[in-house]
């Protein structure tokens, strides 16, 4: 659900230090939000607050919430530990390959270029036969 950003009400949080949102602001701007806040039916932030405050800063007015009700204050604080405590960071091994991936994708070997042509070509062909069917 699309949420106005003025509506939303930040209470005491657990987590007093934000730490730097660049990185993550550079991410909305490039992905979106890839990961909607959590709100509880008064609009009040139960999980997202980093989302939220980059949001902010780089002039969004809105952005996407998943609203949850009827939440004892109880289970709003075990939602919002739970949110920011099961998050398990890439070993360096998996972010390196993650990486290499990356570069691959970016950087195709002539090899694959050539192929990704001819596939593209032949669909082309295919499609354009299909057209004269009529299908």
């Amino acid at each position: 659900m699309l949420v106005s950003i003025k509506d939303i009400k930040v209470k005491r949080r657990v987590r007093k230090d934000l730490g730097n949102l660049e990185d993550l602001k550079d991410s909305l701007r490039r992905y979106g939000l890839l990961n909607p806040i959590t709100l509880n039916s008064k609009y009040q932030l139960i999980a997202g607050e980093r989302r939220l405050e980059a949001a902010k800063a780089i002039g969004w007015t809105s952005i996407n919430a998943n609203i949850i009700d009827n939440l004892t204050p109880l289970s709003q604080l075990e939602m919002e530990l739970e949110e920011n405590n099961q998050r398990k960071e890439f070993t360096d091994e998996e972010l390196m390959e993650g990486y290499r991936r990356l570069a691959r994708l970016r950087n195709p070997s002539p090899l694959r270029r050539l192929w990704d042509a001819l596939v593209a070509f032949f669909a082309w062909i295919f499609k354009t036969i299909l057209s004269w069917f009529g299908r």
